[in-house]
């Protein structure tokens, strides 16, 4: 249980994805204008990391390394990413149409995150620091894969927060719009390399 604690904090906090390892950033900076739409992508985004994450750990562990094309990982993993997004965008375009319209292009954007390809790889390739395992277990992949959502989601809301909070600011000329949004972006960033120090 420890173990599993700490691949969760380190996902979340010491290893944040978008802000420490800066994959997933085009969303991080197209969807954080407003907090509702942030928070939404943030949700598709962990929805889709945790199921990317368990069903690429059965293709790898069942299919792909039986078979012995390996080599064909980047490519299956791709599909079945492109294909859980596929189903989160038809079930917001049923159920929450404001959220749909409000993520627009961003939406079917994160079959390509490479921060949802990045996690799917990771847990497959990355040897375990908790255990001696050469990949994460099921159960350590499902923690790193929510985790890692869960990650993204707090780095794009406490980003739009701020990106808000300016809305409201005097900003001189010069740095109006993304100039700005950047350097609060890297701001927030340097406040999330304050948890490399820490060890799970």
């Amino acid at each position: 249980m420890p173990a599993l604690i700490g691949i969760a904090l380190t996902s979340i906090f010491v290893q944040n994805f978008v802000l420490v390892k800066f994959y997933g950033i085009c969303p991080f900076l197209g969807v954080s204008k407003k907090l509702d739409t942030a928070l939404g992508m943030g949700m598709a985004v962990t929805f889709v990391m945790t199921l990317a994450s368990i069903m690429t750990w059965l293709c790898q562990k069942f299919i792909l390394v039986p078979l012995n094309i390996e080599y064909m990982q980047t490519i299956a993993f791709i599909v079945i990413i492109a294909a859980l997004v596929q189903f989160v965008e038809m079930f917001l375009q049923k159920s929450i149409p404001s959220l749909y319209s409000a993520l627009g292009i961003y939406l079917p954007l994160i079959t390509t995150n490479c921060a949802v390809l990045g996690v799917a790889l990771l847990n497959v390739r990355t040897a375990s620091v908790i255990s001696s395992s050469t990949s994460y277990t099921l159960i350590e992949t499902i923690i790193n894969g929510f985790s890692a959502g869960v990650g993204f989601m707090l780095a794009i809301v406490l980003f739009a927060g701020v990106r808000e909070r300016l809305e409201s600011s005097k900003i001189p000329k010069a740095l109006e719009g993304m100039p700005i949004a950047l350097i609060s972006a890297s701001l927030l960033a340097m406040a999330f390399l304050g948890f490399q120090g820490m060890s799970f």
